[in-house]
């Protein structure tokens, strides 16, 4: 049988296939963007046709640049931007309203109402979460709200409710199947991550009518084949995580204490915690890290909303680059006298912080501010708030006191940002060979589930390490900067 995998990785501005070999090596790529659209402000939603036109043209783009056929193909692995919200038709297979992208904050009053009737305990003994606009639950139910008709057709069982997997999955296999993984179904708010279920007290709650929801399943598991008509041939489906968890498989971080941290959109630090759910003291996010051959494994999360998005404002917002790559020369260059610093809460302020109503702030502008200033800001930005989750996660679990940092996604490509980031958090920080690691991650899943690639252990031995950052900032330095940036913090939270 042929070891070639596709893994599907659809992601908050774009879409990407990649077709791996048994070696791990990309033979295929295709990439295409597609519009993000801000109807209010706070508000942030994808059209669902966009995402599925996309993640075809991509699966069909990859195969062509891999000279290859759908046949060659052992299995396929979904990844995919997490708590985005969707409900579409059982019949139709649209959608009655426009993906609801994680990074909006429409429902923050919602969750705040439900705050003060005291349900956040409760909701997090079993969810792992916080009451947060982030997550699925609070969007499909304010869809179901606003779009006429649609909480009695949801009743009726009219409507099926997804996170991105479960409408590509819909949408790959023709409308057979209706599931999703444990690590997508542990955002939700109605999942009950202990039994791995969803949950009728959250549902109540939330008010989000069961018939609406997906199967629950295993991480690496059989979600059906895709429909023939697509590609030729009918190919296996067989892994699917959110994209955090399917790095986290990517970088091999599979023993307790073990650490990854994706800088793509946002910024997503997830601790492999093992058997073991850890309940943070610090508002991090205990979460699935997998559920693989029966057994669940945790973890704590921090989540941080705008990473690479400060750099998208650079250029796109502010116009002061061309090009993402230009900001690590600029910061390399800029005044280390000017003690510039921004706070990206551009559509809130994730962990450990959860302030919804918080909005970005630049603080320290002098005369002499600049270009080179503002990129220096914007990527110390990235390095402080990872230094916050550490911190939260040093506090939670005595497993993280030693970690190494393995990174990955779009940012980590410069050379000065991590360097930076191992300054500023005192800690070693591992850029590895494959980059692709989230896309991996869920090839692996595929690969493995098909029977093609290697078990846990056999991948994990096969990480290898590009390059090791190591910290060479002065102690005194690096607790003015980490002073100044905190102050910054204090000066921007609402509550």
């Amino acid at each position: 049988m042929a070891d070639y995998v596709l893994a599907v990785d659809q992601g908050t501005t774009s879409s990407r296939a990649i077709v791996f070999d048994g070696h791990y090596r990309v033979r295929g790529v295709a990439q295409q963007e597609f519009p993000q659209h801000f109807p209010r402000s706070g508000w942030v939603e994808h059209d669902p046709e966009d995402i599925w036109h996309t993640v075809l043209a991509t699966m069909r783009g990859a195969l062509a640049d891999a000279k290859l056929a759908a046949s060659d193909i052992a299995a396929i692995g979904i990844t995919n931007q997490r708590e985005t919200t969707l409900i579409w038709n059982r019949k139709t297979g649209k959608a009655i309203y426009n993906a609801i992208v994680w990074q909006d904050r429409r429902t923050a009053d919602m969750c705040e109402a439900l705050r003060k009737t005291g349900a956040e305990g409760a909701v997090t003994a079993k969810t792992g979460l916080l009451l947060d606009p982030y997550f699925s639950g609070t969007k499909a139910a304010w869809i179901l709200d606003q779009v006429e008709g649609a909480r009695v057709r949801a009743e009726k069982g009219e409507l099926a409710f997804g996170t991105v997997d479960t409408f590509l999955l819909w949408r790959l296999t023709g409308g057979k199947v209706h599931a999703t993984d444990l690590t997508n179904a542990s955002r939700t708010l109605l999942c009950d991550i202990d039994n791995g279920a969803w949950d009728d007290e959250l549902l109540k709650l939330l008010r989000v009518p069961r018939a609406l929801l997906p199967e629950i399943k295993q991480s690496r598991d059989d979600f059906g084949t895709t429909d023939p008509s697509l590609f030729g041939t009918a190919i296996p489906i067989r892994g699917i995580a959110g994209d955090q968890q399917a790095a986290t498989i990517g970088q091999a971080c599979f023993e307790p204490g073990m650490l990854k941290s994706t800088y793509g959109t946002g910024c997503f630090a997830v601790l492999n915690t093992g058997a073991t759910r850890i309940a943070s003291t610090k508002r991090l996010l205990t979460t699935v890290a997998y559920r693989i051959d029966g057994k669940t494994s945790y973890a704590i999360e921090g989540s941080i909303f705008v990473a690479g998005a400060a750099v998208q404002w650079l250029r796109d917002g502010l116009h002061l680059i061309a090009r993402a790559d230009e900001t690590g020369p600029l910061a390399a260059a800029a005044d280390p006298e000017q003690g510039v610093y921004l706070v990206p809460a551009f559509t809130g302020l994730g962990a450990p912080w959860w302030d919804a109503h918080a909005r970005g702030a630049m603080f320290g502008l002098t005369r002499n501010t600049g270009p080179k200033e503002f990129a220096r800001a914007a990527l110390d930005s990235v390095c402080f708030q990872t230094r916050d989750l550490l911190d939260a996660m040093k506090a939670d679990w005595q497993g993280a006191s030693e970690t190494v940092l393995r990174v990955d996604g779009g940012m980590v490509a410069s050379d000065w940002m991590l360097q930076r980031l191992s300054d500023v958090l005192d800690a070693p920080v591992d850029r590895p060979v494959v980059l692709e690691t989230t896309a991996l991650g869920a090839a692996w899943l595929a690969g493995s589930g098909a029977g093609v690639w290697p078990d846990q252990d056999g991948f994990a031995k096969s990480w290898q390490r590009q390059r090791r950052f190591s910290p060479a900032m002065d102690a005194a330095i690096r607790a003015r900067l980490t002073a100044g940036w905190r102050d910054a913090v204090r000066r921007t939270l609402t509550t």
